[in-house]
């Protein structure tokens, strides 16, 4: 596909150079080997017919200013080209991107006149992306690179709505039942009714996960610490059934067996989906130190969609999925994802729970 208006035939058209560029994410969370996408944006020099001819001039520049086998092509038309390094070595990131720079600066300076070059801005981001050492995403790092635009504004409004809507309702309705567990809490074990932890949303974004309280205060977390390790590995647990949740742990109440059995331990979160820190449907938000253990294309679980109360997962194996097979799960539904879908995983979530079947 060549770029509409364009007199270079080299530059590809922006939905076959996003297109790229998302397969280029997807096979180095695989390889580890780096790639840089470079943008240069310049409102008035790459609008078609510019003075001067002055966008083919910065189009010629970069083609001979970079290899054969990088990627060129329209980012946003008429207004960003991008150009993907491939397989860049290991130096640093920022040795790269300076080195980059220089580069391509001065290739424009030697076509183009101070001025020009001064209305040129570029940027660079090198994949795979930087995570945080407690295993967050640097939510800032990229917040400006959004490739495909919202081509699902309308939808998201509309989940969003349902999402409100919903957790009004269950909000409402639920009441009663919210008050019984809090009671049942308070009179069976000490601590508070409710349980609230770190948790990472959608882009690495760091929430306050709440639940009615399953387990005895004060306890060691090194326990499921430990088997989300072993899990995310790939290791079996010492029976083999390889499932998400920890079974038979020590650290929860006899309530509390009841409530994640029923998922009832799950309804407070509706207040999470009511802040907007989380959706009806999605994947499950994890704790920061599941997160460190992720591979690489683990992490697009949590870039693509909202976390959610339920998801694909739990309507299909729920916890005697294997890790691997639940992140494709996750990855299968930020795909697919359309309202009707939500609709339909809220529809079959209650079966799901009254079934019970790998529920710890």
């Amino acid at each position: 596909m060549l770029s509409n208006g364009s007199q270079n035939p080299e530059f590809l058209s922006q939905g076959a150079f996003v297109s790229r560029f998302h397969l280029e994410q997807k096979r180095t969370e695989r390889s580890r080997r780096s790639f840089v996408l470079m943008l240069l944006e310049s409102a008035r020099l790459l609008k078609a017919g510019s003075v001067g001819e002055t966008r083919e001039t910065i189009l010629a520049a970069l083609s001979k200013s970079i290899r054969e086998t990088d990627v060129k092509g329209w980012y946003k038309h008429d207004l960003v080209v991008g150009v993907i390094f491939t397989e860049i070595g290991t130096a640093s990131r920022e040795c790269v991107a300076n080195a980059l720079s220089s580069k391509i600066t001065a290739a424009l300076s030697l076509n183009l006149s101070a001025e020009q070059v001064s209305q040129v801005d570029l940027s660079f981001y090198v994949f795979p992306e930087d995570w945080d050492g407690d295993g967050g995403r640097d939510p800032n790092a990229y917040a400006n690179l959004v490739p495909n635009g919202n081509p699902k504004k309308i939808s998201l409004f509309l989940k969003r709505s349902l999402d409100i809507a919903g957790s009004l309702l269950a909000l409402l309705v639920g009441s009663p039942v919210f008050i019984a567990i809090a009671l049942a809490i308070k009179l069976t074990s000490k601590g508070p009714v409710l349980f609230r932890q770190q948790r990472v949303g959608q882009s690495g974004h760091r929430f306050t996960f709440l639940k009615f309280r399953s387990m005895y205060v004060s306890n060691d977390p090194a326990i499921h610490r430990e088997f989300v390790t072993r899990l995310i590995s790939g290791l079996a647990d010492p029976e083999g059934k390889n499932v998400y949740k920890l079974t038979d742990d020590p650290r929860v109440t006899r309530v509390g067996r009841f409530l994640r059995k029923t998922s009832l331990d799950e309804l407070p979160q509706f207040i999470n989906a009511l802040r907007g820190e989380m959706s009806l449907v999605g994947p499950r938000p994890p704790i920061p130190y599941e997160v460190e253990c992720y591979e690489i294309w683990h992490r697009r679980r949590l870039l693509e969609v909202k976390p959610g109360l339920t998801g694909l997962w739990q309507v299909t194996g729920r916890s005697k999925t294997k890790f691997d097979d639940m992140v494709r799960l996750d990855l299968q539904y930020a795909r697919s994802w359309s309202l009707w879908l939500d609709i339909k995983i809220l529809w079959r979530t209650p079966r799901a729970v009254l079934m019970g079947d790998g529920a710890y």
